[in-house]
């Protein structure tokens, strides 16, 4: 298997680039399979990633086999840094997987990079997850007393530095030496909680699966030669193919020379996170029939409907609230305009030794346009809240460069529960809306007003009935039953459960 050459924070050094006093909702992770005969499949999976760079900014991998091997590379940082010309030249075959990651579960080192990798009896799996499994406990009980009964699965018994969900699941499926790689995947998915799209392959085979609530979307896209599956139907657009459908929850799809095989191992109950359409999806993307773009306008709309106020110019928090500052414009008749700019090539604002310092940190990331906002009542449209001082950093700023009023408008409902199925919130105590009124909210942050949108308004606006929507982190109603709180968290697996440390599993 081929070692980054470029290999960089493997000792976590740059989990210290994240400001904590800075973190909004951080976004699910990205994942991408191809199964393409003839196709440069290392290429095609490199491009699918880019357009799912949204979802994941800490590292990114792709595996890939020729039929008789898998060859993984992965590492820390965007898929422009990962992947150059060379080392995709390297990467020859014709089915692919790959992922970009932010970590739900598991620190942000290169261990815990994927796609996972494990060898088995028959050869080789590679693992690639978007999610957040919340029984990971027990998986990793059942993998350690597996481990102990099989004196020979010596990798498994001896573990590795990895740390996150995935590993453990893919240490579980590499387990089949009276099998196929297939039926125990449906062994697996049967006994795995919470939210997964996973995509995973061994030689020869791309297989893909979406937890029974389907809370992290996953689809299927067709290739002249081949089939592809990608978190957001934007990654198949990118590569040429055409959408075939959404892959259904509780649903295994196999896909090899035979074709296409659909199984299922679960009943369907569908939970999609509502959330994927405030924020984390492109806007371009389209989830159970909807557009993102157009429910993130109409939440603008209804905005607008719940909170007049006269203004005169609205402007969006870029880029994800740009759709619905847009709505809020057309439904108030306000004009919509562009009072900040934003650097692209800034990912998270850096740690500092001072506030001040953070504060600069958070300006090379946003600077208001004095001349647009000076001398006027401003609409500030922004898609959430979370601990708020991104918000009260953006009020300062419109202030500092002349408004005159500050009224602040949220596209979604306060939130205040974390998540527990792939986005990392703050913990509850550190959610703003968590214990402060919506009015000490707008005190906190120096606004003249402040504004969310009405939980029926933002399901209204999906276009989905309200019983086949994940809405936690508004209501705190779960609707796949969590755990024990001691048996979650994004450390779990960081320390041991018992005297025993876990066997989860990475690349060897």
């Amino acid at each position: 298997m081929p070692q980054p050459s470029n290999r960089k924070g493997g000792d976590g050094r740059l989990t210290a680039a994240i400001d904590p006093s800075d973190q909004g909702p951080q976004d699910a992770c990205g994942v991408f399979g191809i199964w393409a005969p003839g196709e440069d499949v290392a290429n095609l999976t490199y491009f699918g990633l880019y357009a799912l760079q949204h979802r994941g900014q800490e590292s990114a991998g792709i595996a890939v086999s020729n039929g008789r091997q898998i060859l993984v590379y992965k590492d820390m940082g965007l898929v422009s840094q990962v992947f150059d010309e060379s080392t995709l030249a390297s990467l020859k075959g014709y089915v692919a997987i790959g992922h970009a990651r932010y970590s739900t579960t598991g620190a942000s080192t290169w261990q815990n990079a994927q796609p996972t990798f494990h060898p088995t009896a028959s050869g080789s799996i590679a693992l690639a997850h978007n999610g957040n499994l919340i029984n990971t406990a027990e998986l990793a009980e059942m993998a350690e007393e597996a481990s102990a009964a099989d004196e020979l699965d010596l990798h498994l018994r001896m573990g590795t530095a990895a740390t996150n969900d995935t590993a453990v699941v893919t240490a579980l499926m590499a387990r089949h030496p009276d099998t196929s790689l297939e039926e125990r995947a449906i062994e697996v998915l049967a006994s795995v909680k919470g939210a997964f799209s996973f995509v995973w392959m061994n030689d020869d085979t791309l297989f893909a699966a979406r937890d029974p609530q389907g809370v992290r979307p996953l689809v299927l896209g067709r290739l002249e030669r081949g089939w592809v599956v990608a978190s957001e139907d934007a990654a198949l657009a990118t590569i040429g193919a055409s959408v075939v459908r959404e892959v259904e929850p509780g649903e295994m799809l196999v896909i090899n020379e035979n074709g296409l095989v659909s199984r299922r191992f679960a009943e369907p109950d569908p939970k999609g996170c509502v959330f994927e359409y405030v924020y984390l999806a492109r806007p371009d993307a389209t989830i159970s029939g909807r557009g993102v773009h157009e429910a993130r306008v109409e939440m603008g709309r209804q905005l607008a409907r719940e909170f007049p106020v006269e203004a005169d110019m609205v402007i969006p928090v870029p880029e994800s609230a740009l759709p619905a500052a847009a709505g809020y414009a057309e439904e108030s008749g306000i004009p919509f305009g562009l009072g900040f700019v934003k650097n692209s090539y800034v990912g998270r604002t850096f740690i500092q030794p001072s506030q001040t310092l953070r504060q600069l940190g958070i300006r090379l990331k946003l600077n208001a346009l004095d001349h647009m906002i000076r001398g006027k009542r401003i609409i500030v449209v922004d898609d959430s809240i979370v601990r708020g001082n991104t918000q009260r950093a953006q009020v300062r700023m419109l202030r500092e460069a002349g408004a005159l009023e500050v009224h602040v408008r949220i596209s979604s409902p306060p939130v205040k529960w974390p998540c527990f199925y792939g986005i990392d919130f703050a913990t509850r105590a550190e959610l703003i809306a968590n214990g402060l009124t919506i009015e000490e909210i707008r005190s906190s942050i120096g606004a003249d007003s402040l504004g969310y949108l009405s939980l029926e308004g933002m399901v209204q606006s999906t276009g989905q009935a309200s019983d086949r929507l994940c809405k936690a982190c508004f209501t705190g109603d779960y609707p796949i039953p969590l755990p024990d709180e001691s048996r979650l968290g994004k450390s779990l697996l960081e320390t041991p459960l018992s005297s025993t440390q876990l066997p989860v599993l990475n690349n060897p």
